[in-house]
């Protein structure tokens, strides 16, 4: 009898040791290929974190946050996090939503009146919803300010009133609901919905209401303040064959809602926690948002395969609330990809599995191109094999 309940037990440990050899080789062969990506790539540096059941169980830092002063990526680095600020603007919406000052099918005018002045020649503005604004398929066009070309000029408008002044030169791109196209001005006008209703600064509010309650101290918008200004992370081009350094520390303006986040990975991690959940902290985790609502952002609202801004994406890509949302052999990924003045970074997760992972990197090897082309970039390649963490635990 104590010969086969001996056996029993290992028949019933060895899928699980499987799957955690099996996890660990993914593990190893996706460090490996980091590492020589960004020493090909001539990437100053970056950073890669796995969390997995609330726990960070990996963590890696690869070259210099400063090229010219020699100064090392470590945990302490900030790095710029852009279009992932579209992630907490998302949140602050549902949050909004439970609290029941919104629905999310309201339409945009309700809250920012001056959206009217926009042209639309496919019908009324008014009819434009707060759900297009967060799954992207209002018809505003893709970039914030298409207007800047040259140094002098602000990073981005720094006041809401230079983004008013322009809404009656600017007309709504395709009829609303009907397809997909990534807008930055769609989100900087969720923005203006959370500081009318909350009553404060959009900084003030995310602070408060995301930040603050995941602990996640060293996390801020837009200028860094001085105490925090040695880790600041400097970022980078590749033109010409050649690292050129972008604008140190900038100003993303009134835009802070479509891409002003900056934060060490530490904190980062904690944030991908929240996302993942954990029975034993979900009280906790529901004073940001209750899980229903969390998981209602993942729902799939409309096909994003064919606009290739965001360098993970692929044909089967779909757009939910303020979140892109894939499946890969089966498994269910979720994220969202940043890419501003030199930085690119990468927060993916597979919630059935409960493990993700967040990628940073201070250098832009290639542009944005609105092509499958945008995939074949040293930050796309290593973004895109961290799908094989999750489907190594799905097998």
């Amino acid at each position: 009898m104590m010969r086969w309940i001996a056996a029993a037990l290992v028949l019933t440990a060895t899928p699980a040791a499987a799957d955690e050899a099996r996890f660990d080789r993914a593990l190893s062969d996706f460090r490996a290929l980091h590492r020589a990506e960004v020493a090909k790539s001539n990437i100053a540096g970056s950073s890669f974190y796995l969390v997995r059941n609330g726990q960070t169980v990996a963590a890696d830092h690869l070259g210099e946050q400063d090229a010219d002063a020699h100064v090392p990526v470590d945990a302490r680095t900030i790095y710029h996090w852009a279009s992932v600020t579209k992630t907490m603007t998302g949140i602050a919406i549902m949050q909004l939503r439970d609290r029941g000052l919104l629905s999310l099918d309201d339409p945009i005018v309700k809250y920012v009146p001056e959206l009217t002045a926009v042209h639309n020649p496919f019908g009324d503005t008014g009819a434009i919803t707060l759900r297009q604004l967060m799954n992207h398929s209002a018809g505003f066009r893709s970039g914030t300010w298409p207007w800047r070309d040259q140094d002098w000029q602000p990073f981005e408008p720094r006041r809401w009133d230079q983004l008013v002044a322009m809404l009656p030169y600017t007309r709504v791109e395709f009829k609303p609901g009907s397809r997909f196209g990534y807008s930055n001005p769609g989100i900087v006008y969720l923005g203006q919905v959370i500081e009318r209703l909350a009553g404060e600064d959009y900084e003030v509010y995310i602070d408060k209401n995301i930040l603050k309650p995941l602990a996640m101290h060293a996390s801020y918008f837009d200028r860094t303040p001085p105490h925090l200004l040695p880790h600041r992370s400097h970022s980078y081009y590749i033109k010409g064959g050649k690292r050129v350094a972008a604008p140190f520390d900038v100003d993303t303006g009134v835009t802070v809602s479509n891409g002003g986040l900056n934060a060490p990975m530490p904190d980062m991690a904690k944030y991908l926690a929240f996302l993942l959940g954990d029975p034993g902290r979900q009280a906790e985790y529901d004073l940001v948002l209750k899980r229903s609502s969390l998981e209602e952002m993942w729902v799939p609202q409309i096909s994003a395969g064919r606009d290739f801004t965001q360098g993970r994406m692929a044909a089967t890509t779909e757009s939910a609330l303020a979140f892109f949302v894939d499946r890969n052999a089966g498994v269910r990924i979720v994220g969202h990809n940043g890419d501003q003045n030199g930085f690119r970074a990468y927060l993916s997760f597979c919630p059935d599995q409960r493990v993700g992972s967040l990628l940073a990197f201070n250098t832009e090897t290639r542009g944005v191109q609105n092509s499958a082309a945008n995939r074949d970039t040293a930050e796309s390649r290593i973004a895109l094999a961290t799908d094989g963490l999750c489907k190594a635990l799905a097998e």
